[in-house]
């Protein structure tokens, strides 16, 4: 699949970088995703520290804008709370107790992209809540794991999808991960769910994503008139984990990898 890049060693150094620097920015925000809180101003803390401290840029503001009514982007980050599937734009919402909330960050350095996300528990999560956000990262470690030259996209698919169906979660199939470089969305598409023995074969130098949605309820999502933000249908809790991976000569290297997180 020739549209398919295959970064250079100068260009992967590029990649870790960016990586390095989205990781860092969820390092930081942590502490402050807690009770009593906008959205609103974790996206402004998370936006100065991009722009002030790591002289980068917040690859969701004002991307997009399809010429069909849909703005761009108006945020630095993604901010989806409970049955927000993915690219909820942060406002007046306050987190409380019992919330999840995934915080999706992109940084731009020199170039590059870094592309990360992670779920949180709002004070203690409801037991459903914590089931589904704990799947949802062994599905993306799952993935993860299985990166390496010579494997096809499908197989890694069909395991994540093997596993979420198996806890008796859904997989969302309008929205997966995707290649990533130079710019925000690249090719391949990276599905989390599929058919074994389908797919393109990995090949060292391939960078992209793998970020699993998964629903507690049914897999159906819509698209709320914002032109961004994605629901579940059925009103139930979705959790996401993202990280940017590259595919080296012996597997696979996590470039969004947190310092203390372990994989």
């Amino acid at each position: 699949m020739s549209s398919v890049t295959i970064k250079t060693p100068a260009e992967q150094h590029g990649m870790r970088v960016a990586g390095r620097l989205a990781g860092e920015v969820l390092g930081y925000i942590t502490p402050f995703v807690k009770a009593g809180i906008t959205t609103a101003e974790l996206d402004r803390l998370c936006h100065e520290y991009i722009v002030g401290v790591q002289q980068a840029v917040p690859a969701p503001l004002g991307y997009g804008g399809d010429g069909y009514g849909r703005p761009p982007f108006p945020k630095s980050i993604c901010t989806s709370v409970n049955h927000v599937v993915c690219h909820g734009i942060p406002g007046d919402k306050t987190l409380k107790d019992g919330d999840i909330v995934n915080v999706d960050v992109t940084v731009i350095k020199d170039g590059w992209h870094g592309d990360t996300s992670m779920t949180f528990f709002i004070g203690a999560p409801s037991v459903l809540g914590k089931r589904l956000v704990e799947t949802t990262r062994r599905a993306m470690l799952l993935g993860i794991g299985m990166v390496k030259p010579g494997v096809r996209l499908g197989d890694i698919g069909h395991a994540i999808q093997k596993l979420v169906e198996g806890e008796g979660f859904s997989v969302v199939r309008e929205y997966c991960g995707h290649g990533i470089g130079r710019e925000f969305h690249e090719d391949p598409q990276v599905l989390h769910y599929g058919e074994p023995n389908t797919g393109i074969k990995l090949e060292t130098g391939m960078c992209f994503t793998i970020e699993p949605m998964v629903n507690a309820g049914k897999r159906t999502v819509k698209l709320l008139p914002d032109g961004w933000t994605v629901v579940t249908k059925d009103h139930t809790l979705s959790a996401q984990w993202e990280h940017t991976v590259l595919v080296t000569a012996t597997g696979h290297e996590v470039l969004t990898k947190r310092a203390d997180e372990v994989l």
